[in-house]
């Protein structure tokens, strides 16, 4: 090992490298957390896009108006300093998200989302953001030294009574929320720091923005899922008809046009599943996150307020089982309208194996008559060609005997017969098994 240091030799540098290896490490160090002390404002925004590269271009000329440094050409995640404001840009799957935090109280401290981090980012750069919003938040963290709001506080502040509030991380802060949107467009979260370190502070504040941004991209899928289930049922009733009148149908032309109905059916099916499988199968991942960002919140009750926990369980969570019933009813219904084809398509093929039964029945018959019909008219062809056999042999005895030669011509024909006959007859046999038989 000495020797490897002194010489500057890199232990294994032979080894052959994974092409991801080093892309995969950086993966889980991709999204530090911020370090975030109160007096703070921070403004939260979720953009829907599907171009990441122009998300991140977006953001280099922001960087570069403020003469800071840009995010690089591949990068998913840039956190720098520009001035007044301090900006945190990811990019995740299907969206972009721009966090804007201010350092400083507000002007006054019974209306803390009344100026918010976003008056300090240029207006012209926030009209320019690529996609559609989803997701809008103020948040204002208190410091530890402000006084504690009291319970009758919290509906002047937040405008309702219908408040979710807690202690997280351990009785470290305590944090309110309506889950509205409030006249300005955004949310509001209110958080009050009761003794958590910068580092733990930063990992709570971006538990509670992500449990917001996850939870507006989860119900995305909920109107998806409403209209999916009108169309289900909608199908479901036409499946039954068609099953309906399987039952009654006797002919095959009927039983084919049901199985033409099945397949349209099933069409129909599968581009309604096509229209909502991503989005309803990205609500099922985001509500995963959302559970698991909420556990870690380690929510305690406070001033007799629902906590988010409890709000998200009667709120959030009927939505997604919504969207999970939809899935299944999705699936449920594929697998009765295969059932339904192949019930379908196994009668079909039971009554054309019994037409072929009867097709095959009916040209045996044929065979068997035009087997009867040849040999009739092999029989026939044998006297008809013996007839004139013996015509021939009669003219060719009677000019013998005319040329002198005396023999009685109509014995010679008597005894002639028998032996046309039997030669014509095996004659037409030989022909008949070498140009009829012969594939036999």
């Amino acid at each position: 090992m000495n020797d490897a240091l002194t010489t500057g030799r890199q232990p294994g540098a032979r080894i052959a490298q994974h092409p991801d290896r080093h892309s995969v490490v950086a993966e889980l160090h991709a999204r530090p957390f911020e370090s975030l002390a109160g007096p703070l404002r921070a403004s939260h925004i979720a953009m829907q896009s599907a171009d990441a590269d122009s998300d991140r271009a977006h953001v280099a000329r922001l960087c570069a108006a403020c003469g800071q440094r840009q995010p690089a050409a591949d990068a998913t995640h840039h956190s720098v300093a520009l001035g007044t404001f301090r900006l945190r840009w990811e990019r995740h799957t299907e969206f972009s998200t721009y966090t804007f935090f201010v350092t400083g109280a507000p002007a006054d401290a019974f209306a803390p989302f009344a100026d918010p981090a976003l008056l300090e980012v240029p207006e012209d750069w926030l009209g320019g953001l690529p996609g559609s919003l989803v997701a809008a938040v103020h948040l204002s963290l208190e410091p530890r030294d402000a006084p504690p709001r009291q319970g009758h506080e919290l509906p002047e502040l937040f405008g309702t009574e219908n408040v979710a509030g807690s202690e997280a991380a351990d009785g470290g802060a305590q944090v309110f929320t309506d889950f509205r949107l409030h006249e300005d467009g955004y949310g509001w979260l209110l958080v009050q720091d009761r003794g958590l370190p910068a580092r733990r502070t930063g990992r709570l504040v971006q538990r509670l923005l992500e449990i917001e941004t996850y939870r507006l991209m989860a119900l995305l899928a909920f109107p998806l899922a409403r209209h999916s289930h009108a169309e289900v049922t909608r199908l479901d009733t036409g499946l039954q008809r068609i099953i309906e009148r399987i039952t009654q149908t006797g002919s095959l032309e009927s039983e084919q046009d049901l199985l033409d109905e099945i397949s349209g059916l099933s069409a129909e099916l599968e581009r309604d599943t096509a229209k909502t499988s991503f989005r309803l199968s990205a609500a099922r991942a985001y509500h995963a996150l959302v559970n698991r960002r909420i556990e870690s919140l380690r929510e305690q009750r406070t001033l007799d307020l629902q906590t988010i926990g409890e709000f998200m369980e009667r709120r959030f969570t009927p939505a997604m089982r919504t969207c999970e019933s939809a899935m299944e009813r999705q699936e449920a219904l594929a697998r009765r309208v295969s059932r339904a084809a192949d019930l379908l398509r196994t009668r079909v093929d039971i009554a054309l194996e019994g037409q072929n039964r009867d097709l095959l029945a009916s040209m045996n018959r044929r065979t068997d008559l035009q087997l009867r019909l040849q040999q009739t008219v092999e029989g026939l062809s044998v006297v008809v060609l013996s007839y004139y056999g013996t015509g021939l042999l009669y003219y060719m005895l009677r000019g013998l005997h005319g040329a002198g030669l005396e023999f009685n011509v109509d014995l010679a024909m008597g005894l002639s017969v028998p032996a046309v006959v039997l030669t014509v007859w095996v004659g037409i046999r030989i022909l008949r098994r070498r140009f009829v038989g012969g594939g036999e």
